[in-house]
């Protein structure tokens, strides 16, 4: 899930770092030292407070600012929470200038930290909690949502293997392997039946329309995890690419456009929005844009798409609900996984109409 990459630390999104998530200092900043800069001052370790998969944290040496990012402690699903992939993602597309932020240094060594790490450049931006954007101009909403469809766009059209990323993932069959790979890991984190979740699981490999495009998919493309720039409505970080690999990329624009059904707002919804009148376009005409962007004439079976993005996403929120109840997630247990329940729900809606 999203991960704060780049903040103002003055503000309550960087605080003290968790009790469950401390991290060894003596060891860390003779690594840090040796591999990425070794600052006149002392290394100060603070975390970000958002973020439901990878810890994220700041290190701060006088006016010197990096953000490292690691696996989370204890044991984890199969194929989760691969920062390694992050790392490796956004060095390739940092060598075209695609926007993603200057990465320093991997470390798999897990006696450093305890975990697979890296460390990159802080950036100064701003990302934004709310897709309603609250307090701007209509303009400014349009021109914001405008720029997060035509990096989307940007992205699928990237040559992968000129950037050494031919290998970043198994070409084809896209849809149905991620169907059994999220259906393991909700499997792996299941604490209660869902028959929403069963539903889906047995009827979403057989709706996917047949296609074998291949681009870089990100997987968790929205709003909230990319960086725009301090005043501009301009992206200058795509961020949290643990989920990326080589895959289909209708996957990611369906993806986008969960908040025009969701009603979390800790992930990202447009519910009670008047869309026209707030400069936001409608799920119709963000699609429209991303396929004039990218040469397409629409999209047939985008309902399924759609459904399909639910079911992963709400495999992934199943993941964090079991970490956070048994004591090693971000965040302290909720009483229930509604968050699973309504987009397993939502899927199955959206499926119907």
């Amino acid at each position: 899930m999203s991960e704060d990459a780049a903040l103002d630390p003055s503000q309550p999104s960087i605080g003290e770092v968790r009790d469950n998530q401390r991290l060894d200092m003596a060891r860390l900043e003779p690594w840090f030292r040796a591999n990425v800069e070794s600052p006149a001052e002392p290394l100060v370790l603070s975390q970000f407070n958002r973020g439901a998969s990878n810890p994220t944290y700041l290190i701060t040496a006088g006016d010197r600012r990096w953000v490292l990012r690691k696996k989370p402690p204890g044991e984890l699903l199969a194929s989760a929470h691969q920062v390694d992939r992050e790392f490796r993602a956004m060095s390739a597309l940092g060598s075209i200038d695609f926007p993603v932020p200057k990465m320093r240094a991997l470390c798999e060594d897990v006696s450093v930290v305890g975990t697979t790490f890296y460390v990159m450049d802080f950036l100064e931006g701003r990302i934004f909690r709310n897709a309603r954007l609250p307090g701007m101009e209509p303009a400014e909403r349009a021109a914001i949502y405008d720029n997060l469809n035509d990096t989307l766009a940007r992205l699928h059209k990237v040559d992968y293997a000129a950037i050494g990323l031919a290998d970043y993932g198994r070409p084809g069959n896209y849809f149905q392997r991620q169907i059994d790979r999220w259906t393991k890991q909700y499997r792996g984190a299941e604490t209660d039946l869902i028959p929403e979740m069963e539903r889906l699981i047995a009827e979403l490999p057989g709706r996917i329309p047949v296609s074998d495009e291949v681009s870089i998919a990100h997987g968790d493309y929205r709003l909230e995890n990319v960086m725009f720039h301090p005043t501009e409505p301009r992206i200058i970080a795509v961020l949290d690419w643990e989920l990326s690999t080589l895959g289909h990329p209708l996957a990611d624009i369906a993806y986008g456009c969960i908040l025009y059904h969701s009603d979390s707002e800790s992930w990202g919804t447009l519910n009670g929005v008047d869309l026209k009148a707030a400069g936001i376009p409608s799920e119709s005409d963000y699609v429209a844009a991303y396929c004039r962007r990218t040469g397409r004439d629409g999209i047939p079976g985008f309902n399924v798409y759609l459904a399909f993005s639910m079911f992963r996403l709400a495999s992934i929120g199943q993941g964090v609900f079991k970490r956070n109840l048994i004591g090693i997630g971000n965040s302290p247990a909720s009483g229930d996984n509604s968050h699973t329940r309504h987009l397993a729900a939502t899927a199955c809606a959206v499926l119907d109409r």
